[in-house]
């Protein structure tokens, strides 16, 4: 088989674009929600504990952030399932083909595996980061993953 030519790398007429919009915004939407829980995680969230004078340590960051509390998980991963969705679109490599497979076990086997591991170290999970805010919230984000698995479910032919 020849080398693809530049024009063919990115466009295969028999699957379709390699890389599109749609794509790159799937990408996008997946890294800024893991972005958005991270600096909740890291740089907004009350820590854990008390200060000197007995007072529990106060939240930092953006105030609109601090208001929103534990809802700010509930955003970080709404961004990130749509992206996962967004990927899901037969433009895109994970829309079509072996991609819709790969896609659709993947976000089974990690929704499984979400729920396993929170019901593993439900009694101290103090020490998992996102896991201890969660709380019975995991359960949630784990179905949520095979909710987006039946999405690519949805494409497999």
């Amino acid at each position: 088989m020849a080398k693809l030519k530049a024009k063919q790398q990115t466009f295969n007429p028999d699957r379709g674009p390699v890389l599109s919009v749609r794509f790159g915004l799937a990408l996008l939407l997946m890294a800024a929600g893991i972005a958005y829980i991270a600096f909740y995680y890291i740089g907004v969230r009350a820590p854990e504990g008390f200060n000197d004078q007995g007072e529990a340590f106060p939240a930092t960051g953006p105030g609109f952030m601090k208001d929103l509390g534990g809802w700010n998980y509930l955003i970080g991963f709404g961004v990130f399932f749509l992206g996962l969705v967004i990927s899901a679109h037969p433009s895109t490599p994970l829309g079509r083909g072996r991609g819709v497979v790969v896609g659709m076990l993947g976000c089974f086997l990690i929704g499984l595996a979400w729920i396993c591991t929170f019901y593993a170290i439900s009694q101290d999970t103090s020490k998992v980061p996102v896991f201890n805010d969660l709380d019975q919230k995991n359960l949630v984000v784990g179905i949520a993953f095979m909710a987006v698995g039946f999405t690519f479910a949805t494409r497999w032919e």
